[in-house]
């Protein structure tokens, strides 16, 4: 199957452009979203270049975001660059569990390889396997409480595109497929 950020950026349009006026733009040499502001009447989902995960994994963290920070730069969140210590990691892991869990379902849902993202190649070296198990367990969680509503209408999209008729179920997320 060929993965075409074009279909994510049409997608994403069509489901968010008009009620939330919010655009998904390719192309960016580092992911970054900015709020309307004079530059631009739209709040815009930077992603990296032409990658379909980069993508999804921005279009998570706007999903996780509430109104009050969508009204900030990159939603006002913490963020140190790789080369992290074992706390700052911690810390990136904590606040990484939801929008890698929805990023998982999105990925599944456009029948997309996953794999989580402890994004710290050159820091101190930490256990992964605590953070696989919170995304597995949120996942499930997302499924068994529900997704809500923006994610779960990006979800319905991906699957309308990439692969109609399919249901997302807990059995296609365990531990053992990252």
């Amino acid at each position: 199957m060929t993965f075409d950020c074009k279909d994510l950026v049409r997608l994403f349009e069509g489901c968010f452009a008009t009620d939330l006026n919010t655009i998904l733009i390719g192309g960016a040499e580092e992911p970054e979203y900015l709020p309307a502001d004079e530059t631009s009447p739209h709040h815009r989902i930077l992603f990296t270049r032409d990658y379909f995960r980069s993508a999804l994994h921005e279009i998570s963290h706007w999903c996780v975001a509430g109104p009050q920070r969508r009204l900030l730069p990159d939603f006002g969140y913490w963020y140190a660059p790789d080369g992290r210590t074992a706390a700052q990691q911690q810390a990136f892991e904590q606040v990484e569990v939801k929008p890698q869990a929805l990023e998982w379902l999105f990925c599944e849902a456009a029948g997309h390889r996953f794999g989580v993202s402890l994004d710290n190649l050159s820091g101190e070296s930490t256990d992964a396997l605590p953070f696989k198990q919170s995304v597995v367990a949120q996942v499930h969680a997302y499924l068994a409480e529900g997704v809500p509503e923006r994610p779960q209408r990006f979800i319905q999209a991906l699957l309308d595109c990439y692969r109609p008729g399919t249901l997302l179920t807990a059995e296609a997320f365990t531990l053992d497929q990252l």
